[in-house]
């Protein structure tokens, strides 16, 4: 039976986030001011497989932080970008890293 989320904030972010991949995915489209192809995903993480990798793809894209362009060609062409939700994600993640930053520096001490 799956888990149902609250009216709780925090899970609903956690939720969005959760995922081995979805940060890394993340970053890697905020560096990037120009659309990424899928093969350049694969090629920045190269342990991920292309199920996992297609699957966090369309989960980020069902909760509104990617977008997805489809190019009618032969090859076929697809493009992921983030979408202005996702972009407005980075003041939150920054808070986290040093957060992340704090905990582990005071754990080495």
């Amino acid at each position: 039976m799956p888990v149902q989320l609250n009216d709780c904030p925090v899970e609903h972010v956690l939720s969005i986030i959760s995922g081995r991949w979805k940060i890394p995915i993340y970053r890697h489209l905020y560096k990037n001011i120009e659309p990424v192809r899928y093969s350049e995903l694969l090629r920045h993480l190269p342990s991920i497989s292309k199920k996992i990798l297609t699957e966090q793809l369309r989960e980020l894209e069902a909760d509104g932080i990617i977008e997805r362009k489809i190019y009618v060609e032969t090859p076929p062409k697809v493009e992921y970008s983030l979408t202005s939700r996702g972009r407005s994600m980075i003041v939150f993640l920054d808070k986290m890293s040093e957060w992340g930053e704090k905990y582990i520096y005071s754990e080495k001490k």
